[in-house]
This record gives structure tokens, sequence and C-alpha cells, in this order.
């Protein structure tokens, strides 16, 4: 499943910053453009498997996962 984020990106001094606006905490900080997407792309899939992983130890068992189109 694909989904679409929006990165907040910027150039600061030597580096360039940026944030995933739909994911708080998925943030990152890189010498180049490119390195920066790669990194904020990173961040999100680490926290949303962070944040599926908690989900999954809250339901515990007996659980149905659905798709949602948001």
């Amino acid at each position: 499943m694909k989904a679409e984020f929006t990165a907040i990106v910027k150039k600061d001094g030597d580096w360039w910053v940026g944030w995933i606006e739909e994911i708080p905490g998925a943030n990152a900080q890189e010498r180049s453009k490119d390195e920066l997407i790669i990194s904020l792309r990173a961040a999100a899939r680490d926290l949303m498997d962070i944040h599926r992983q908690a989900a999954l130890k809250e339901a515990v068992s007996d659980f149905e996962e659905i798709a949602l189109v948001v």
C-alpha cells in the first residue's frame, strides 16, 4: 500500500532540514536535498512501523485489520 505525505523542506546554512506534515516526529537533516528526501522517507516508515507495532501490542488478539483510505 502506498500513501502520499507532504514534506516541508528548506535550506538552513549548509544543511537541508525537513519535516513530514502528517507524521509528528518525522524530521531529518542532511547535507543535500536528495539525501534529505531519502531520510524523510525512512523516518516516515520507521515511525509508522513503531505505531503499528504499538497498536498490535495493545490489541493483543482477536482483532481485525481493515485498510482505510483517507
